[in-house]
């Protein structure tokens, strides 16, 4: 096992293009660490760069103790486990978990036991004897998995391995990843464009934007403490509401009425024209559902409900509302580079299941403004962002 570390890397195609901008990351030894973004971001050019598959234009990238920019990947002693499986149709299942054990000529004794172990941890040892033809998606990729644990390398190295399976298998398959890196401690980086797969995996979290780091963390931290408005954004399903507001003498002017900055998070803003307003769906709630002790410490707003959708145990209120031009092309924007549903003009409301709101009425809708984010117009900063805060108290 080793620590993986990347200082100001820069990957610059040779049309002037440039996919990873600046880049500096320390994974620790044993740490599993997501890199997410979405399509285009660079996430996965820097994967093949800590592998070895793409020259580093600028930068040092350094795994162990060792620089490694000119060594070949067969030298890096790294495990990647690719999207499409990569495996030999006309070798079984044995023989495949075997290759990379094969090649080094090692002995065959040791290469069962190796495989035999790799299988046994995959739930593969009944299967040895089967081809890649024969098996589940779920299964191949496990058998990818077992050809990249026998080498017993430094890191492994995920580049979207779930994307080809069904969603049901995607969670499996998180489960099983997620316990095979625990059990084996190996240093992980796990590269993917689903933000489900980042929070629910990783220790830490690498948020990718057009080639630049956005922020580190664990899932909690960028959830609660996202540093900008794309992080808010990519980061939780269904995504961050954002409206219009403004700050002038302690209140707040939103669509949906004016509320105080009263505390601590809201003072700091200070007096500004044009903010966007980010606030999670779940903190919300139909005030019916709100204990009466608690009605005091939020705010009630009137709106119409446009559409509702029952999940069962729970259910999502949209309420359009009017935002100015300026506001709106900047989340048109978010939207189209996030592939994103719409974050522009309607606010989603998670309710209680057991609310009465119902499409085409009009609602008494409840927050608390203290959850509110804060973010400037222009640059997308979280103004009322607390990089200090810790969680294990919470």
């Amino acid at each position: 096992m080793a620590a993986i570390s990347m200082r100001n890397i820069v990957k610059r195609y040779s049309d002037g293009y440039q996919a990873v901008d600046n880049v500096s990351l320390d994974i620790a030894d044993g740490e599993f660490v997501i890199l997410v973004g979405p399509s285009g971001c660079g996430k996965s050019t820097l994967l093949r760069m800590i592998v070895g598959l793409e020259d580093i234009t600028s930068g040092d990238m350094i795994i162990g103790e060792d620089r490694v920019n000119k060594k070949a990947p067969r030298d890096r002693n790294l495990a990647m486990v690719f999207q499409n499986y990569a495996l030999y149709p006309h070798l079984t299942v044995f023989e495949n978990i075997a290759f990379p054990m094969r090649l080094k000529k090692m002995p065959d004794a040791e290469v069962r036991e190796r495989v035999n172990e790799a299988a046994a941890l995959l739930q593969l040892t009944e299967h040895l004897d089967r081809r890649p033809a024969n098996l589940s998606g779920g299964q191949r990729q496990r058998v990818a998995m077992g050809r990249a644990i026998v080498r017993k390398a430094d890191a492994f190295l995920f580049d979207e391995p779930l994307s080809n399976l069904d969603a049901k298998l995607r969670g499996q398959m998180r489960t099983e990843i997620s316990r095979m890196q625990k059990r084996l401690g190996t240093t992980t980086v796990y590269v993917t464009h689903d933000q489900t797969e980042a929070m629910t995996l990783g220790d830490r979290i690498a948020v990718l934007r057009k080639g630049v780091l956005q922020q580190v963390g664990t899932a909690r931290q960028l959830y609660e403490e996202p540093a900008n408005l794309f992080v808010a954004g990519f980061i939780g399903s269904p995504p961050m509401n954002f409206v219009p507001g403004s700050f002038k003498d302690g209140r707040i002017e939103t669509p949906f009425g004016a509320v105080s900055a009263t505390g601590p998070r809201l003072r700091k803003v200070g007096d500004r024209d044009l903010v966007i307003l980010g606030l999670r769906p779940e903190h919300f709630e139909d005030i019916a559902m709100v204990p009466a002790a608690r009605r005091a410490d939020g705010q009630t707003f009137s709106a119409e409900v446009d559409v509702t959708e029952w999940l069962g145990n729970g259910q999502y209120a949209y309420v359009p509302y009017e935002a100015p031009t300026e506001v709106t092309e900047r989340l048109e924007e978010l939207e189209r580079e996030l592939d994103s549903e719409q974050m522009r003009t309607q606010l989603v409301v998670a309710l209680d299941a057991a609310s009465r709101i119902r499409s085409g009425t009009k609602a008494q809708l409840w927050f608390d403004p203290e959850r509110m984010h804060v973010f400037d117009a222009a640059s997308g900063e979280n103004l009322t962002r607390d990089p200090d805060r810790t969680f294990d108290e919470d």
